[in-house]
This record gives structure tokens, sequence and C-alpha cells, in this order.
């Protein structure tokens, strides 16, 4: 009788020992797994929260996918269509996009679909404000695009939807066949080099009155054009941006350059503004064509 009284004590002290122990545990469980450098789920506010004098690459990446869209534009018409290889700010006013943004990866790079040439207007805007490629006949103007066909050679989606014409917009031949051109296929080398940029661009309208074009709507020729280009993954972070007289001219690739606070100046548009305010600081006040054309 006294035996099993002492194995019941003792066996009820082994089980109230036990339920300690897994208490402790649980309780020094992430200092323990701290101190053994055991991968513990890291937050988006985490990774936002810390600082240190030079931010790793790997950080700005984890910043969030929301990194390469312009801050909402104010006094302007502005509507978010989100496409399988971009998206566009459409402007309903002006029958022109306000911007156009992507990210470029070396994956999308690879040719799995040839160029369309179908201009189509844009199934998500009303049939009466949708600009068609008719509006563009006898104007004399390129339909220029925005976000290029050749950057949506991936996917048959992104080729078709390349060539809506929201992501259009009325643009010298010269230019759009030339410079434009060049610096596209340099944003593909840059993106094959780098692993992943971001790009947005788009038109420039300055303080005066406007040439239109359009049988059917009164499209906005833009004066200019801009283009905006960062790159998290290289160390330190890079941004540069780019500014185009809608005019015929055939200059060197530095003779249009200026840093991205500049073309935030005279767009009046927030690029980037996600990004946390000292990497934003570092890569929009400053620009170096050489980092972009190193090997």
């Amino acid at each position: 009788m006294t035996r099993r009284r002492k194995r019941k004590k003792q066996s009820s002290k082994g089980i109230f020992y036990l339920i300690v122990f897994i208490g402790v545990v649980c309780l020094c469980y992430e200092p323990i797994a701290k101190a053994l450098h055991i991968n513990l789920p890291i937050t988006l506010t985490e990774i936002v929260g810390k600082t240190s004098t030079q931010p790793s690459p790997a950080k700005q990446v984890a910043i969030g996918e929301d990194v390469l869209f312009p801050a909402p534009l104010k006094k302007v018409s502005e509507q978010i269509l989100h496409r399988k290889g971009y998206t566009v700010s459409y402007n309903k006013d002006w029958k022109i996009p306000n911007w156009v943004a992507w990210d470029l990866t070396p994956e999308k790079l690879v040719v799995r679909e040839s160029r369309t040439d179908n201009f189509l207007p844009d199934p998500d805007l009303p049939e009466r404000e949708a600009v068609t490629t008719n509006d563009y006949k006898g104007s004399g103007m390129d339909r220029g695009h925005m976000c290029p066909a050749g950057d949506n050679r991936w996917h048959w989606k992104a080729m078709l939807e390349s060539f809506y014409m929201t992501n259009i917009c009325p643009q010298n031949h010269n230019l759009n066949r030339g410079d434009w051109k060049e610096l596209e296929e340099a944003c593909r080398q840059w993106a094959q080099k780098e692993g992943k940029i971001y790009i947005v661009c788009g038109p420039i309208l300055y303080n005066q009155k406007h040439r239109t074009i359009g049988k059917q709507h009164r499209i906005v020729v833009p004066e200019a054009f801009f283009k905006v280009i960062l790159c998290t993954n290289s160390n330190p972070p890079k941004a540069i941006g780019y500014i185009y007289k809608n005019a015929s001219g055939n200059r060197p690739q530095d003779s249009y350059v200026n840093t991205v606070d500049e073309v935030e100046r005279i767009t009046g548009i927030d690029f980037f503004p996600s990004l946390p305010d000292e990497i934003e600081t570092q890569v929009e006040a400053a620009y170096d064509l050489q980092l972009w054309k190193r090997e």
C-alpha cells in the first residue's frame, strides 16, 4: 500500500515538472532562437523599422511590391488600371496616361511572343471614351508606347495589353524610333545586368496651350516625356531620370539625363514614395550614368 502511494506521488511530481519545463521553453523560445541564429518569421514592419548607415539590397526589396507606384496625383484625372505587364494611371481628360509603371527582370526578357502591332481600345473604358487607333490617322504622330512591346514578349497577355491605347501617347516619329527606343534597349540591358529594375515613364505637359489630335476624341499631345529608373539590387541603390522633348533629335543618352528630384519638380509626380526616407533621398538627389554603364 505504501509503495503504491509513493509511486503515485512520484508520478504526479513528474507531470508537474514536465508542465513547468514546457512553460519555460515557450517563454524562452524567441531569445534562445535569436542566440542560436534560428530564423523566425519576420514581419514587414520589422524589416522597415530597422535602420543602418548603408541599407542592404535585401532590405529594400523586402519593403513591398508598391515600391513601383508613384503617390496619388492631385488636381488631375487619374484612373489606375492594372495589366499583366504594367500599371497605368490614365487621364480621361487628356486621353493619355499620366504615368505607366512596371518592373523588368531577366525572366521578362525571354522572348516567347511575337510583336502583334494590334492597337486596341482599352476594354475597361466606356466605348464612347476609349481612344482608337483611328484617332491617330492623319495626325503625323506615332502611337508611342510608354511600356514598350519589347518588354512584354514574355507572355501573350502582356503583349496584347501593351497595345491598349491607354498605354499610348502621341509621339514624334523620329523620337519614337530613335533616342526613345535606344533608352528602352538600354533598360533591357540594365535589367539583365542588375537582376531587376523599376521603371516609370509618361508624358510631360507644360503650362501652356496644348496641341490636340483625334477624329472622335481630343487627345493631348505632350510637349515632352520622362522616364525614371530605380535599382534596389545594387549596393548602394541607384536611380536615374530622363527628359526628352517630343521632337526630332539625335543626341547621346547623357544629354537627356536628370536627377529623379528634377523630374519630380517638372512633372509634379512623387516617385517611389514607399521607399524609406533615407533611401529615397539618397537615390533621387543625384545620378551617375557611369554606374549604369559599368560592367
